[in-house]
Formats: C-alpha cells, structure tokens, sequence
C-alpha cells in the first residue's frame, strides 16, 4: 500500500469510504449487508489501508455504526476514523454536542482521527459562519482542543466564492480539505481553482468521488481502443485512480465499493505508483472534450446577459447548475444550490423576453435553456 505523511502520521493513499457499503435490497439504503461491509473492512485493513470514512447519514444514518463495529477488534492506533459534522441538514444547525456524542457512542471510540466540517455549499454557509448562533467553530475546536478530535478539515460541494468565504472566517483552524477532483471535474467543477486556493492555505487535499458516482467506472469500446493502446490492459478503473496519483496535493483517494470485488480491484491501484504519462493524460482530456460535447450549454460566464435580464436572474449560474444537472443525468448539486435561491430568480421564473439571448456572444438559447432545466427539476 502506497502512503502519504501528514503530521508525523502515514496515511494510506487509499481510504475506504462507506457511503456506498453493501446491501440486501437496493432499492433500501438502509439495509446494509453488515457481514459483507464487515469483510470489506477486514480485506482493506489486511492490505494496509488506515483511512476508513464514514457520515452521520451515510445508509441512513447506519454507517458509523456498522464501520465502527467492525473496526472495534483491531488496535485503536492503528487505523483513522473518520466522521463529519451534518451541516447539509438545517435541523441539525446549532446540535453541534447532541451529535457529535451520539457519534462517538455510535462508532464505540473516544475520539475521532479526522472530523469534518460536511458539505460546506451556498446552502448552509450562512450557518457555518454564525458563531453568534450556532457557535459551530468554537464547539469543535473545543474537541479538538480536549483532543476527542485529532485533526479538524471540512469538505465542499459549493462554489470556489463559497470556499472563500468559509477559508475567510475557518481557515486558520482547518488542516485539511475534501475536494471532488477525477478528470471530468478537473475542469468541469472547476476542481484546479479549488486545489490552488487548497494550496494557498497548506490544505491536503483528501479526494472524494474519483470515480464521478461511478460514471467513471465504464467507458464505451471505443473509449477503451484509445486506452488500450496507451496502457493496455487497464481498466477504466485504474484510469481514473491513476490520473489521480499525478496530484502532489492529494492526501488520500476516498472511493466506495459495493462488493469485494470492487473493493480488490480499488485497493489494488494503489499497491504501487503508476502515474499517467503526459500522452495518457492527453488522452484523457480528449475523452472529457468528447463526452461534453453536445451536452453542456458553452456559458463562458461574461455576465453580458445578466444586465439584460428584467428578472434578475443569475444566468451564469444557472446554466453552470444546468452543465451539472444535466451531464450527471441529476443528482444533488443542483436542487441543493437552487434552494438558496430566491423566489423570482429561479430557472422557472424566466419570462423567455430573449434580451439575453441577443447579448450572448456564444449565441445560446438561454430561455430554451431554462425552460429546459425547470423542467429536468419538475419546475
């Protein structure tokens, strides 16, 4: 197992993440196959991984129970547990003691290796920033202080502004940070501007989704005729965590598994380094310029729209919410985002008056746009 240092510590450069654990009904997140997670577990403590993740909602609120049962027969000192704090959900703003006892109760330790500040976004920043209110800071770096947490990061699924401003206020506390970064995202999310502002604070970067939710994980014949002859042999697996093994940045690769086989073949790219070459990643970008091709709306952000615009309608965004909802085929990102918006500036609320469109240097369709994603959300 390859490692990498982090405060005297060495950290696997694989961390088995447990959002995705095994199940018996798939249609039920909650019934996680307990023996078979167990397993999991057992196999990538044997092969050297040290970095088990894990949420206060992940399988409903049943992971950190099932990882820290079957953590619990090994040395204490010898893996990192890893927890968040559920900020995503606005009940929970101001539990900051009510839950994190109850993880630690749940996960049988008395501390935590790292603890997240969880999916910092334009939806709960707000909060994150009102220690008048919710005292969120002051209580974790209590914890972290009485050493109940031993190192305190925060993971981000809102924009690089979002970033900024948590960094403003928690950044001379934060000593890691949870990025989504593989190759699409390298330049779709804009995941470059967030490892250089990662950078700018001394963050290692722990990586989360390196294989898009699995969207990585597959790759057309004709995708893999192009692989195959650079690195035969490889699967579009071992592509996409490779392509992460070229970032200085990265502190440890979170990915999921289902089942043992995934899990073997996962750890097993991280048995030793094997970089892509500069042609392999090459290759690569010509893979993500083919995939986009078609399917996302060219915004290039000029904001010449957002002037003409009688709704005040953020367009920019909007249609950057629209590439991501729409390249996904849905997921959170964007309901998540949009909630923060208010009533008036939605995509539904778009009058169709075309004043934007006749600004637009790239000559998109802007209301056929909006319309299009009001309804991909159901308005």
């Amino acid at each position: 197992m390859l490692y990498n240092d982090f405060k005297g510590k060495k950290i696997s450069a694989f961390g088995m993440g447990c959002m995705r654990l095994p199940k018996t009904d798939a249609s039920d997140d909650a019934s996680v196959d307990e023996a078979a997670a167990e397993a999991m577990v057992d196999y990538a403590y044997e092969q050297g991984v040290n970095y088990f993740d894990t949420a206060w909602g992940y399988h409903n609120g049943r992971s950190e129970g099932i990882v820290g049962r079957a953590l619990a027969k090994y040395d204490r000192s010898t893996f990192n547990l890893v927890t968040k704090f559920p900020g995503y959900d606005r009940n929970n703003w101001g539990k900051n003691a009510e839950i994190f006892e109850e993880q630690l109760r749940r996960c049988q330790v008395d501390y935590f290796d790292f603890y997240l500040i969880h999916n910092v976004c334009e939806m709960n920043i707000d909060a994150y920033l009102d220690e008048e209110r919710y005292g969120t800071k002051a209580y974790f770096l209590e914890q972290r202080d009485a050493g109940r947490i031993r190192h305190l990061g925060f993971s981000i699924h809102g924009s690089l502004d979002v970033m900024k401003r948590f960094l403003d206020f928690w950044g001379d506390c934060m000593e890691f940070v949870q990025i989504q970064l593989n190759y699409i995202d390298y330049t779709f999310q804009d995941a470059k501007a967030k490892l250089e502002l990662a950078a700018e604070y001394d963050l290692p970067v722990i990586v989360m989704e390196p294989l898009r939710g699995g969207m990585l994980a597959k790759a057309t014949d004709a995708e893999m005729a192009v692989l195959d002859g650079l690195r035969p042999g490889a699967s579009a697996v071992e592509w996409a965590l490779r392509y992460l093994q070229g970032f200085g940045q990265v502190l440890t690769v979170l990915c999921g598994s289902s089942d043992l086989e995934q899990m073997k073949e996962n750890v097993g790219c991280f048995q030793e380094a094997a970089p892509l070459s500069p042609a392999e990643s090459e290759a690569l970008a010509g893979l993500v310029e083919a995939r986009l091709a078609g399917k996302i709306q060219p915004c290039t952000a000029c904001r010449y729209c957002v002037s003409h615009c009688p709704c005040g309608i953020d367009i920019p965004w909007m249609l950057e919410l629209f590439n991501e909802h729409a390249f996904t085929g849905g997921g959170f990102i964007a309901p998540m985002a949009l909630r923060t918006v208010a009533e008036g500036k939605r995509p539904a609320d778009c009058i169709a008056c075309g004043a934007c469109s006749d600004v637009c240097p790239q000559q998109i369709d802007i209301p056929g746009a909006l319309a299009e994603f009001a309804g991909m959300l159901g308005k």
